[in-house]
């Protein structure tokens, strides 16, 4: 669930408590800004050993989550533990979707501070205040896809004290959240070709379809689809689908501009989640658009990562 809009918003950060506490910085840092407390950050660490030194390298391009964060180069291993810049890419990669959602304007910051860390002496890691607002943010988005907040991310691992990564002050978490949309997050798509190759391959599945009829079922909107080709069947059994059917998550009261027609035909993407399929991204299909054409061109020769999913 690209860009981080939201993320990229907001007055350029400084180095603050981080050159009191003597860390020198290695490469250009800016826009972070470091808050100093007193307990021990080496207690976050994992010690786990790894095969090679932690090394300092550039932030590649197609690192989409980080590549426009603010600096330069980052340390491999990073703070997630991965330790090759291709297992970095494929876990990120499930995470742009959602910083295209605009949740909280310190989503990215958050992420790449574990995804990309700035290289310093030590590791720095996000305050446990930031990570708790992103989370509180984005976990109601987030469930609109069938998605909780991951263990990986689970905010008391962070400090509360001595050096770590903020991005406002934490009286100030609430101005930083989106203001006035209510369209449901599925639908709220931006028309990009980039950001369409994005989202599908953070789908399990993708169809072409024309849809019969939408109906409210127990806080879901209920799509009931009327003809439909497969673009990506991924969990979806050939058999299933002469009688699938497709529910947008919480979706009964928030309004999806795209199913006011259904005189279209429309591009879904989705992913199962128990026994349902979930659509996360809904395109009206439309030729006549430049980034619309650009998309189908591309996604006949684009190969996605493959990784196993953070979200559980």
């Amino acid at each position: 669930m690209g860009g981080g809009r939201g993320a990229r918003a907001g007055a350029p950060l400084a180095l603050l408590a981080l050159l009191a506490a003597g860390l020198p910085a290695a490469g250009s840092a800016g826009e972070y800004d470091y808050v100093s407390f007193q307990s021990d950050v080496g207690a976050y660490q994992s010690g786990r050993f790894y095969a090679k030194p932690p090394q300092c390298v550039d932030i590649p391009a197609d690192l989409r989550l980080c590549h426009n964060v603010g600096y330069q180069r980052m340390v491999l291993p990073n703070l997630l533990e991965h330790e090759s810049m291709a297992e970095v890419k494929q876990q990120a990669s499930s995470w742009v979707p959602l910083l295209n959602k605009n949740c909280h304007m310190g989503t990215q910051v958050f992420l790449c501070s574990l995804f990309a860390p700035v290289c310093l002496d030590r590791p720095i890691y996000p305050c446990r205040w930031l990570c708790e607002a992103v989370r509180d943010s984005c976990e109601p988005v987030m469930q609109f896809f069938g998605f909780y907040w991951p263990e990986m991310l689970r905010c008391d691992k962070f400090p509360e004290g001595d050096v770590c990564i903020a991005m406002t002050p934490p009286n100030a978490t609430a101005a930083s959240k989106p203001q006035g949309t209510t369209v449901c997050p599925p639908c709220d798509n931006e028309l990009k070709s980039e950001a369409i190759i994005e989202h599908l391959c953070a789908s399990e599945f993708a169809l072409r379809m024309k849809i019969k009829e939408v109906k409210k079922e127990n806080g879901d909107k209920k799509i009931v689809p009327k003809k439909k080709k497969a673009l990506k069947l991924g969990p979806i059994k050939k058999k299933e689908l002469k009688t699938l059917v497709l529910f947008l998550k919480n979706g009964a009261d928030c309004p999806c501009h795209q199913l006011d027609n259904l005189g279209h035909q429309f591009l879904i993407m989705g992913r199962k989640v128990r026994s349902q399929y979930l659509l996360t991204a809904i395109h009206k299909w439309d030729k006549r658009n430049k980034e619309f054409r650009s998309f189908m061109r591309k996604m006949k020769s684009h190969e996605c990562p493959t990784f196993q999913s953070v979200f559980k």
